[in-house]
């Protein structure tokens, strides 16, 4: 089992299955986000089971999240949703915006930014 610096393997289990099949590497690179943000990160969601969780289902494609290299990080003010965002993609992640989370993810094509 690798060790983390901020995070548990935990933190990010399926919230319908239980099931984790998150990327190592990926919540490494969470880990250095973190450290550059120097704050506390909540994931609210992570790894989501491409079979047993509801949104992942319901998708033509599994998506980010099913591949386990995706999280979305609780954002509490806008300084906070700044600092991960120009983190992040100093890091080249893609980051969806939301008002009360940040989406980052390392998928394989080109990284992106967009808006909920």
């Amino acid at each position: 089992m690798t060790d983390f610096l901020y995070f548990k393997l935990e933190d990010f289990d399926c919230q319908e299955s239980g099931n984790n099949r998150m990327s190592e590497q990926f919540i490494h690179s969470l880990d250095q986000l973190r450290g550059a943000c120097g704050f506390p990160f909540y994931v609210t969601s992570g790894y989501r089971d491409p079979e047993l969780h509801s949104i992942e289902k319901a998708k033509e494609k599994p998506g980010t999240h099913a591949q386990g290299i995706a999280a979305d990080i609780a954002v509490n003010g806008g300084a906070q949703r700044r600092a991960i965002v120009n983190h992040a993609l100093a890091m080249g992640m893609s980051v969806g915006i939301a008002k009360n989370f940040v989406h980052v993810d390392v998928r394989k094509t080109t990284p992106v930014l967009w808006c909920y």
